[in-house]
């Protein structure tokens, strides 16, 4: 009773806010609303005044289209902060926008509470980092979670359990493989092979075979519409145009899903041999669950078409793709900041915490 009261008082008071601060996408969740924004990681500076003049989708928009004195920048890279103080204009941004939705209150008394979700295997330098930039942008208490765990949450799997769980999240700037048990990690890594090293990929295979430039949302959009891990039944195929290395002219060429799988698979290859390393170091009783419930994928990486498939056949392991993969980890701290006191014992607080 007196708990049910201390809770509606605070909620009165300020607002419960979950971010999953991606290095492509940042999602943010309000406690009682849901997920109420939804934008790139991507912030647009001024040169000349110092000055932030759009975040998210307005600034991804800019993104190789900037004049001389605007920067159109990913202030995280590899889902760490590198530029912090566009993390933090970026933060205070959405944070301002959550509590702007309706029903979010923006005018209440104090700053949020706001539980945010990194990648494993952070260090405490760059905790900090992510600390301060949400300090600064006005949250009154701040949280950090693993994103495996975070994702395991919004997806439901029983990480409090005394059963083995294996998540593998792969975003835009990391891939976290982790196996959970008993509500810790038993094993993870962290990988920097994921959404955007597979741009870089394609962007690298079509320089060097048709001799060809292009941007990163074109290499972006091309995985997307057409790309695969494995052959499938139909042959699909993309028209490109970027800039010729040879006459310097503008060039139009048609790529295919083969160019794709050709491009991407030796990063695929890295991240199936990760995986591998860690079930070979698991405990065999976790092992035996894993081979039961199977391993879960989530993040924007998931919907590599064949990506399951392909994990299955070399694992010799289940492999499923979670209901709605891109929005995991976000729903994860949404089902933390039901019940904060519940989940103390996850947070990232000090040196020790660090897997």
């Amino acid at each position: 009773m007196l708990k049910r009261f201390s809770d509606r008082l605070r909620s009165l008071l300020s607002n419960d806010i979950g971010i999953d601060l991606g290095t492509a996408n940042t999602l943010v969740y309000l406690r009682g609303k849901g997920i109420v924004v939804s934008e790139p990681s991507v912030v647009a500076v001024n040169q000349k005044t110092g000055q932030v003049v759009a975040v998210g989708a307005t600034a991804k928009a800019m993104l190789g289209r900037t004049p001389g004195h605007l920067t159109a920048l990913r202030p995280l890279i590899d889902g760490v902060v590198s530029d912090f103080e566009a993390t933090e204009e970026m933060l205070a941004y959405l944070i301002n926008r959550a509590q702007s939705a309706p029903g979010g209150g923006s005018s209440k008394l104090f700053g949020p509470r706001v539980v945010i979700g990194v990648p494993s295997g952070i260090t405490n330098v760059e905790i900090r980092a992510v600390k301060d930039a949400a300090h600064n942008a006005g949250a009154r208490e701040v949280h950090i979670v693993e994103e495996p765990m975070a994702a395991a949450l919004g997806i439901r799997l029983p990480v409090k359990e005394a059963v083995g769980s294996m998540l593998v999240d792969i975003g835009g700037g990391t891939a976290d493989i982790a196996v959970l048990s008993l509500g810790g990690m038993v094993r993870a890594k962290n990988l920097r092979i994921a959404g955007n090293k597979l741009d870089q990929d394609i962007i690298s295979h079509v320089r060097s075979e048709f001799k060809v430039l292009i941007g990163e949302k074109t290499a972006e959009s091309v995985k997307i519409a057409i790309g695969s891990v494995i052959e499938g039944g139909t042959h699909l195929e993309a028209v490109v145009r970027g800039r010729d290395l040879i006459t310097g002219l503008p060039r139009e060429i048609l790529i295919t899903d083969s160019d794709i799988r050709e491009a991407i698979s030796q990063s695929i290859d890295t991240l199936v041999e990760a995986i591998r390393e860690v079930l070979e170091t698991t405990p065999p009783e976790i092992l035996s669950d894993i081979m039961r419930s199977g391993i879960v994928l989530t993040g924007g990486g998931a919907l590599l078409k064949g990506l399951d498939t392909l994990l299955t056949e070399w694992l010799k392991v289940p492999v499923i793709i979670a209901d709605d993969p891109l929005t995991a980890v976000v729903r994860g701290t949404g089902v933390i900041l039901e019940n904060l006191e519940q989940y103390q014992d996850i947070f990232l607080e000090h040196d020790d915490d660090i897997t």
